[in-house]
């Protein structure tokens, strides 16, 4: 088994990877450098100097050329290409460092029957995010100057997704330990908690795709507001439509969502204290609190300097650190024992100790 925990953090990390050089390749506007999806032979770059120029000409035939980067030079696109071209490996390596040992524990028997199941969805996962990648691409290259927020927000989580079927996979699956105690609606809010950040980073990646973190730059107040007016957050039709596509509205409800997580991870991890769960559980509540106040601190400062790279990738590396942590912690709750202890029993017991 020590083989097998050593090739998924391995797999998880190089997920971990892809989705930083991701959010890199996102910030410099660089994803629309190569206009075609060549999944085999894509793998080798330019390596002459016609290769890099019937690149360039390619480029020169999208609409975020001509509208954002007429009269780029060969050497700045060469910067926006290498980033998407190392976006596209690290994804292909994902594959074959994922299928190639997987192939090698089947073969020496070391899976069981549940755990291959898994895994073999997560395979077929990740060959999907190959293709939802170059559906996210090729959204940008006919009428758009950039990627539709919709299908780079698939992206982004269906990536997420797959991270996190690794990481639970390597936690109950392979981790083990011993189950500890919880009472049901600790519980229950674990999962909860769970959710809420999913949702956060789906409106995480709204607010990449549209740029909204570009607009709107200041803090408590928005559009003048800490709560804007229904008028400015609600005039697209039909009333859905502003969730996903006005910038005012995808940014405040991700600022709202912030606030609703930091709040509930907070009497989330009150709870745990008070109802004398593991400390295990209790640490684990408390650094997901201590993380998104730090994760809080990153996003304002972000917001208000326009979201430069190294910020906004600090923002997105926080996030991720996030999701791992709550995702440890209910898998933790998941295979705890309802504590059925009376509360005054509990109480007596805790005094005489």
């Amino acid at each position: 088994m020590r083989g097998v925990r050593a090739w998924l953090i391995v797999v998880a990390a190089l997920v971990v990877c892809t989705l930083m050089v991701g959010g890199a390749t996102r910030l410099t506007e660089s994803g629309l450098s190569i206009v075609e999806w060549k999944p085999v032979t894509g793998t080798i770059p330019p390596l002459t100097d016609a290769e890099w120029s019937r690149q360039f000409e390619a480029y020169k035939t999208i609409p975020q050329y001509r509208e954002m980067n007429r009269g780029m030079s060969l050497s700045e696109f060469k910067t926006i290409f290498w980033w998407e071209w190392g976006h596209r490996l690290l994804g292909r390596l994902i594959g074959a460092v994922f299928l190639l040992p997987f192939l090698w524990f089947l073969w020496r028997g070391f899976l069981s029957p549940g755990l291959q199941r898994r895994l073999w969805i997560i395979f077929v996962l990740g060959g999907l995010q190959g293709a939802v990648g170059w559906w996210m691409v090729s959204s940008g290259l006919t009428e758009r100057v950039s990627v539709s927020q919709y299908r780079l927000a698939t992206h982004f989580m269906l990536a997420l997704f797959i991270f996190s079927a690794v990481v639970w996979l390597l936690q109950r699956h392979i981790q083990g330990g011993v189950p500890s105690v919880a009472p049901l609606r600790v519980k229950v809010v674990g999962r909860i908690l769970l959710v809420l950040v999913f949702l956060q980073l789906y409106f995480g990646a709204l607010v990449a795709g549209l740029r909204a973190g570009r607009v709107f730059n200041t803090w408590p107040l928005i559009d003048g507001a800490f709560i804007p007016s229904s008028a400015r957050l609600f005039f697209e039709q039909p009333w859905w439509r502003n969730f996903f596509d006005n910038t005012l509205t995808v940014q405040f409800s991700h600022r709202m969502i912030a606030y609703t997580l930091v709040v509930v991870a907070a009497v989330h991890a009150i709870d745990a204290v008070r109802s004398r769960t593991s400390p295990a559980i209790v640490s684990g509540a408390l650094w997901i609190v201590a993380a998104m106040l730090v994760q809080v601190a990153i996003g304002i400062l972000t917001l208000l300097n326009q979201v430069p790279i190294d910020l906004g990738l600090a923002h997105q590396a926080v996030a991720i650190v996030i999701l791992t942590m709550t995702l440890f912690h209910v898998e933790r709750l998941g295979r705890a024992l309802p504590d059925r202890t009376p509360a005054k029993l509990r109480l007596v017991v805790g005094e005489g100790g």
